[in-house]
């Protein structure tokens, strides 16, 4: 499943260099303006995956995790290759809002992971896959803007597309869904709602689920305005592609290395204090961003926020595998993705808004202080997790 969450995730991001250019390459049909369609393509994806992951995640449930992950990538797979013939930019808006709501693979790898492994190693396995997500995504923009550049927008799409298929084949044939899981996708299950409200009732989920919700506002609020903050740090305004290229992979690769590396210290000492620990890092490392004008300190900065997202985004999906009843994660993470999917749509709207009427450094002062709020409540709100599930029967 790791490695399947790398070939999807290369697959999904290879198209994010070159997305909002080929907007403007197909043109409009009803005469709106072609910017407005470039963030339509982006926000209608993630509105529509929060709408939909709660219902995915509650079908998991009850008919088997697998069949949810192989629907996620060869659903991918099939749209993705679809985008490769559209002939305006309302047909790609279209597209892109199936897509979301079709797609999701990352809500069902953790919930299919997460019934898999033991829950005392949840931390370990959602750390391997953080560590995926994140391989595939440094590279995926890489290889997507090549064969863009070499090939045309399309041949781009093929090959995005042939990724998602392979990695589907992969999973239906080399993927074993536990016993246990298999056997509660035939037994009868409350309805949708009273899933959901079973869930959310479940002490320490909702805390969980707004510290989710603060993460991923935090980590895709800033990057609107990055590139014009980067005009204020650096001599040379050439160079402000690159450097922004690199702060954005240093930080994610280190979020990917403290994910696995908190991921298994959490399931030894605790996550609850690794959260907290991990939000105030965040909190701390954005409000020096505010002060500092050298760039190699922005970078650094960076990295130490990095770290403090892969530690938050390893214990929340651990601690929710803890605080739930075995069987019920498709529901679980599928709620999660939603709630990740919600912050992502809101966070490009909320970083803009901010440095437009407050500045651009503002906006690091803002996500501070909502890690610090992070911080309040994961040393408040999150209670110590019951007993551990019994292990899946292979």
């Amino acid at each position: 499943m790791v490695f399947c969450q790398v070939i999807s995730s290369i697959g999904f991001s290879s198209v994010f260099p070159f997305l909002p250019l080929y907007v403007k390459s197909l043109g409009s049909v009803t005469g709106t303006d072609t910017e407005i369609l470039a963030g339509l393509v982006f926000s209608g994806q993630a509105l529509s995956m929060a709408v939909a992951s709660p219902f995915w995640g509650a079908l998991a449930d009850r008919w088997g995790k697998k069949l949810m992950v192989e629907r996620a990538m060869f659903g991918g797979a099939l749209l993705l290759g679809l985008m490769a013939f559209v002939r305006s930019a309302e047909e790609l808006v279209v597209l892109r809002t199936l897509q979301g709501a079709i797609t999701g693979t990352i809500a069902a790898a953790n919930a299919l992971v997460a019934a898999a492994a033991p829950r005392e190693r949840s931390g370990w396995a959602m750390g391997l896959l953080q560590v995926g997500l994140a391989a595939g995504v440094g590279v995926g923009p890489v290889i997507g803007g090549a064969v863009a550049d070499a090939f045309g927008y399309a041949a781009a799409f093929y090959v995005t597309s042939a990724l998602l298929a392979l990695a589907g084949v992969i999973v239906a044939f080399a993927v074993r869904e536990p016993r246990a899981a298999g056997e509660g996708a035939r037994r009868p299950h409350p309805g949708f709602r009273s899933e959901w409200r079973h869930v959310l009732g479940a002490s320490g989920v909702v805390p969980c689920y707004l510290l989710r919700f603060i993460d991923s506002l935090c980590r895709m609020a800033f990057i609107p305005i990055l590139s014009l903050y980067a005009f204020e740090l650096l001599a040379d305004p050439a160079g402000v592609n690159g450097y922004t290229g690199l702060v954005i992979g240093v930080s994610s690769a280190a979020a990917a290395a403290a994910a696995v590396f908190f991921g298994r210290l959490g399931d030894r000492l605790g996550h609850r204090p690794l959260v907290f620990g991990c939000a105030l890092m965040g909190g701390v490392a954005f409000l020096l961003q505010v002060a500092t004008r050298d760039r190699a300190g922005f970078l650094l900065l960076h990295l130490f926020a990095g770290i403090a997202h892969g530690g938050i985004v390893t214990g929340v999906s651990a601690l929710l595998a803890r605080y739930t009843d075995c069987g019920e994660e498709g529901a679980v993470y599928g709620l999660d993705n939603s709630v990740n999917a919600a912050a992502r749509a809101l966070a490009p709207m909320v970083g803009v808004t901010i440095g437009l009427f407050l500045g651009y450094r503002a906006v690091f002062g803002a996500v501070a202080l909502f890690y610090l709020a992070a911080a309040l409540i994961a040393g408040r709100a999150l209670p110590r997790p019951g007993p551990s599930c019994p292990a899946p029967a292979p």
